[in-house]
């Protein structure tokens, strides 16, 4: 009987306790219930502007730019990476920075070149004051950032190290040959040169991702949770080579020096595509240096002097009132006409059509216009106008000007005006404006846009090919186009440009001597020029240089100060005749060119395993990289000297590859 009472007993405590614990079950799921119910009846929105967008917001992850390259594939500019380092005193463990402290300020200490105790005292304060985002370096390289983060502490990552990384891009120039002026760039404000030309198809899409606040000023990515993914820009390649571009600079760069000169420009395009292999603009600095930084041959118009006598006597020549068997007397040299006196700087007497040009006669060209057009001076400008030299040129890049040129309805027009306009004044047009009219003419009278891209390419495929545009598909008649082409070859031959004549290499040009600022009191001011283009049988290339405000006690016309630059542009493009040549690589004056070419070294990943490119060049390595689909981040010039990941590392597609180069 006392066994049944416990048992009885025993049941009943167990009983309640059921019963309880389902009554405390039965309690939650109510609670629960109704939370939910007041859940749905509560206002979200205000919980998340009172919490969640006070302490989280989605920030931008900028896309990579896509690299910017010349036509033979050299990287003219690049995005590289940049690592912003800071620490989390928070989450760093109490022990690891005590007993790591002093090995990891000594490490700073010798990586920054800062005394130890400095760090130290920085880092307990910041430690005390338990700062979660602590800056500690910005703008770091990856070899920089690859060994900070192996410092002690620091490679316990940042659960336990509170070692955070933010990384960003940072655009720089790999090449010497080019400056800003021409590269240009694109800072969301302000566009110019080829970066700014090509801004839609070099930037990507920028990404998203979530950062917590820290406090009033500061907030910390969630471990670069990416809401969305960036999409990186496209590479362009540009139409300009290296080699001309290289040439060009160093012809123009020893001109302007020897001449004081304050800034000069040099174009070359390729007649039978338009392409703009060369654009080279020079201004000298107060150091006495010369820098690319401003684009002379798109952003000034300049009354072009006697390189527009060409332009001027084709029209002429185009409606056959001159030809071969035209002459003109410019008397002693010296003409006033309605009032305005022309003279020449050449000799007088009786020129042929072809002397007017070689003689670069003021007179004579003066003379023909206005006998022919002085009473409908607008069939001499509608020619002006179908060779598109009254309007806006299209093309990519930014900030090129419209010409000027006066015109009857304006009102600085008068009867001496278009005696002006035909030997280059009461004008103002563009360098890269007149280089294409001559390279028109180069091209037997179609002439070309001129082109500054080759071709885009994204992840390794061809997105766009750039093909010649023709802006005017017959500039004259066949037979003005080769009168003036073999009026152009006599006067580099017999002409103002015979000093730079060479039997080796048959050129055609005009040589342009045009003051400025004539208005103004003070000594005067003087641009000179040399346009043309060679070979001038079978032209390949078409040249304009100009130089403005030489010295004039060394010289100032365009025989002598632009001309050579010229030459020297035309005989080592076409002929090919490399510099500071080895006397044993010399046979018979020829030059083996095999000994000067290295070969493009093919490079392969086999069993996704990084390949040593350590010692090749980077400019053939780093195509074959990213054709493969890999994307490589570098710094410097030529030869590789380092890589990341290691040879022999296992690499995926998409994965990025740094290299680091031999400056």
């Amino acid at each position: 009987m006392q066994k049944q009472n416990e048992y009885d007993n025993k049941r009943k405590k167990t009983l309640r306790w059921g019963y309880l614990f389902a009554v405390v079950a039965l309690s939650v799921f109510v609670l629960f219930l109704a939370r939910i119910v007041i859940l749905q009846n509560t206002n979200v929105q205000e919980i998340k502007d009172d919490y969640i967008n006070k302490n989280y917001r989605e920030a931008t992850l900028k896309a990579a730019r896509g690299n910017l390259f010349a036509s033979d594939g050299s990287i003219l500019a690049t995005t590289v990476m940049r690592y912003d380092i800071y620490l989390d005193f928070k989450t760093m463990k109490d022990t690891i920075y005590s007993n790591n402290i002093g090995a990891l300020t000594d490490s700073l200490s010798k990586m920054f070149g800062k005394p130890r105790s400095e760090f130290r005292q920085k880092f307990d304060e910041q430690k005390k004051k338990k700062n979660q985002y602590y800056t500690l370096a910005r703008g770091l390289d990856f070899d920089e950032y690859d060994r900070i983060r192996n410092f002690p502490i620091f490679k316990k990552g940042k659960n336990k190290g509170g070692f955070i990384v933010d990384r960003n891009y940072k655009r720089e120039l790999a090449t010497s040959e080019i400056g800003a002026g021409t590269i240009g760039m694109d800072n969301s404000e302000y566009k110019s040169g080829l970066e700014g030309a090509f801004s839609k198809y070099l930037t990507g899409t920028d990404g998203k991702r979530l950062e917590q606040r820290i406090n009033s000023s500061q907030w910390k990515p969630i471990d670069f949770w990416k809401v969305q993914e960036p999409v990186d820009g496209e590479d362009v390649y540009t139409t300009l080579d290296l080699r001309i571009q290289d040439i060009a600079h160093s012809a123009l760069e020893k001109q302007l020096i020897n001449f004081e000169a304050k800034h000069g420009t040099v174009i070359v395009m390729e007649v039978a595509t338009g392409k703009v292999r060369a654009m080279v603009n020079l201004r000298r600095t107060d150091s006495g240096d010369y820098e690319d930084a401003y684009n002379y041959a798109i952003k000034d118009n300049i009354e072009p002097g006697s390189t527009f006598k060409t332009i001027s006597l084709l029209a002429a020549m185009d409606d056959g009132f001159i030809d071969d068997n035209t002459t003109v007397n410019v008397g002693n040299g010296v003409w006033t006409y309605a009032k305005q006196r022309i003279s020449d700087g050449h000799g007088g007497g009786t020129y042929d059509i072809s002397d007017v040009l070689a003689k670069s006669s003021n007179v004579g060209t003066a003379k023909l216009i206005t006998k022919y057009y002085a009473d409908k001076p607008q069939i001499f400008l509608d020619h002006l106008k179908r060779w598109k030299l009254f309007d806006k040129m299209d093309i990519e890049l930014p900030g090129i000007t419209r010409p000027k040129i006066v015109t009857p309805q304006n009102k600085r027009w008068n009867a001496a005006t278009l005696a002006s306009i035909s030997f280059g004044y009461s004008s103002n047009i563009n360098l890269l404006q007149l280089a294409t009219f001559y390279n028109g003419v180069a091209n037997n009278g179609k002439m070309l846009k001129p082109l500054f891209i080759d071709k885009i390419m994204k992840d390794g495929k061809v997105m766009y090919n750039a093909k010649p545009e023709v802006m005017v598909n017959k500039m004259a008649s066949e037979k003005a186009i080769k009168m003036m082409t073999n009026a152009l070859t006599k006067a580099v031959e017999k002409g103002t440009g015979k000093s730079i004549f060479t039997p080796n290499l048959r050129m055609a040009g005009k040589t342009g001597t045009a003051r400025f600022e004539y208005w103004l009191p003070g000594p005067m001011k003087y641009r000179a020029s040399f346009a043309g283009f060679y070979p001038a049988d079978n032209p390949k290339y078409t040249c304009y240089v100009m130089v403005s405000e030489p010295n004039t006690a060394k010289g100032f016309y365009g025989a002598t100060v632009s001309a050579p630059v010229f030459k020297e542009i035309a005989g080592k493009t076409f002929l090919k005749t490399p510099q500071n040549i080895e006397k044993e690589m010399l046979v018979d004056k020829k030059v083996n060119l095999n000994k000067m070419v290295e070969p493009n070294v093919k490079i392969a990943v086999n069993d996704k395993q990084m390949p040593n490119v350590v010692g090749l060049i980077g400019k053939n390595v780093i195509p074959q990289l990213e054709n493969l689909g890999y994307r490589v981040d570098y710094k410097g010039v030529g030869r590789i000297k380092e890589q990341f990941p290691l040879e022999g590392t296992s690499i995926s597609k998409n994965q990025r590859i740094y290299l680091s180069l031999q400056n």
